[in-house]
């Protein structure tokens, strides 16, 4: 085992991508990450490649512990990633936002490994922290790793949609996985204090909602680029391209937007308030010519789109298939972001409360989706 392979290792990393806070190093420090990783995970074996294992642990990257919910999945199925210890620099800038100081009260949406628990009762004392799960296999490994680590925080076998009301009220509330909206019980449970979570719909959901809660509503702003698991209850599609394409033809046409533009971060953004049930896919051609198609795919998997990027074009070709025509509905929706300014992502904000959640440029009362 060579330095680079150790926890110390892992604090070297961070600290040289810049991306340890100075008041969580000591945390850092003194929570072995190897503690939470099982021996067999998506890609490491410690018994069949030690080395391998040591250098997938203690770096800073994901390790995907739950391909398909834990179900037995056949070669050549799809795998999707459903349980993971989150990579840690993300870990770290999520806890930045959540901002926590001594004295606080935490609930954790989305127990994991139990790493980021850990993290926390290392800062704030494992009363501090409450912590839900939905996967009961997910939650007892979790337990059995808080305890080796030498920690005892509450975790709870539940939705996490719900929160934990017996250890409310809380001061922060903190969700390891990306939710389409915030739910009632965390503004409830959490009235005065800090909510962040990763949020977003299908076909964009790589932000973090940071809000600030005040007697019970909540307003914040969007930020970062994160990449978590789904809340179970509300998964956005996912697959590929050939589990719902078949060879049908849609209905043909052409476009003088080029895909890639709607598929840009600010006007993906904007687009996932209203095309919320739909995702994309970006295929570059592999013979250089600078050839893409761009797939739109719905998450009840009956509709399809694809519009095809060719260089220098002025048109570009598109087809669409089935109950839904997903290429009008993203062009209307970039259309419409393309109208008010190309606003970056940053000028926008949602609030939270008794009425749902809605999305806001620049001021409150300048509402631009209701998702």
């Amino acid at each position: 085992m060579t330095t680079q392979q150790t926890q110390h290792g892992l604090v070297q990393a961070l600290e040289s991508k810049g991306a340890l806070p100075p008041d969580w190093r000591g945390t850092v420090v003194s929570v072995d990450r190897g503690l939470f990783i099982p021996d067999v995970f998506e890609g490491g074996d410690f018994t069949a490649d030690p080395e391998g294992w040591l250098r997938a642990v203690y770096s800073d990257a994901p390790v995907v512990t739950q391909v398909n919910d834990g179900k037995p999945t056949s070669d050549g199925e799809f795998k999707l990633f459903t349980s993971s210890s989150s990579m840690p620099s993300v870990m770290l800038e999520m806890l930045d936002l959540l901002d926590v100081r001594e004295g606080h009260r935490v609930l954790e949406i989305g127990t994991g490994v139990g790493y980021n628990a850990a993290w926390l009762c290392y800062r704030l004392g494992e009363r501090a922290v409450t912590s839900v799960e939905l996967d009961e296999a997910v939650l007892n490994t979790a337990r059995a790793n808080l305890k080796r680590a030498g920690f005892g925080p509450a975790t709870v076998l539940g939705n996490g949609r719900e929160g934990h009301r017996t250890g409310a009220p809380y001061h922060r509330v903190l969700s390891t996985c990306t939710m389409r909206d915030v739910p009632k019980a965390w503004l409830e449970q959490c009235p005065d204090g800090r909510i962040v979570t990763p949020w977003g719909s299908s076909f964009f959901s790589g932000s973090y909602a940071t809000l600030d809660v005040v007697g019970g509503n909540a307003r914040g702003s969007f930020s970062g680029y994160p990449a978590f698991m789904w809340d179970r209850t509300q998964r956005g599609g996912a697959g590929r391209v050939t589990d719902i394409y078949h060879g049908e033809e849609g209905e043909k046409g052409t476009t003088d937007i080029a895909p890639q533009n709607v598929v840009q971060d600010d006007a993906a953004f904007f687009t996932a308030l209203s095309v919320t049930d739909a995702w994309y896919r970006w295929y570059e051609a592999d013979d250089d010519s600078g050839e893409a198609t761009l797939w739109l795919l719905a998450d009840d998997r009956k509709s399809w789109a694809t519009v095809e990027y060719i260089p220098q074009a002025e048109a570009y070709e598109v087809e669409q298939y089935g109950p839904r025509a997903l290429w009008a509905e993203v062009r209307e929706a970039f259309l419409r972001w393309y109208g008010l300014g190309r606003p970056e992502r940053a000028r926008f904000g949602l609030s939270v409360d008794g009425g749902g959640q809605r999305v806001w440029l620049d001021d409150p009362r300048h509402v631009v989706g209701r998702p």
